[in-house]
């Protein structure tokens, strides 16, 4: 559907056809070219234009499995360590006098 109304914007056309290309081809569409592809539809007002034409059953089936499949490939960041060495004094703990 996102192919379907992208004709007026030439990127989102291009980002769709590609992704509709890979995956005719039985091809797993790479999280890029989805996340890409959604920010375009959102930010080109194609989204709002979706929703407004299809109930919210149907736009839900048509948007939340290609964000499934972005949360699914994306690569999750190493969580930034926020507890303090095992060397370390505690400074909550420590004794400040001694």
């Amino acid at each position: 559907m996102i192919l379907t109304e992208s004709g007026e914007h030439q990127e989102l056309a291009r980002l769709a056809q590609s992704a509709y290309e890979i995956l005719s081809n039985d091809r797993e569409v790479p999280y890029g070219i989805l996340s890409k592809m959604l920010g375009e539809a959102s930010g080109k007002g194609v989204l709002r234009a979706l929703q407004g034409k299809y109930s919210g059953t149907a736009y839900n089936a048509m948007l939340i499995p290609i964000c499934r499949e972005i949360d699914r490939q994306k690569p999750v960041p190493p969580r930034r360590r926020t507890g303090l060495r095992p060397e370390s004094a505690d400074p909550l703990t420590a004794d400040i006098y001694g």
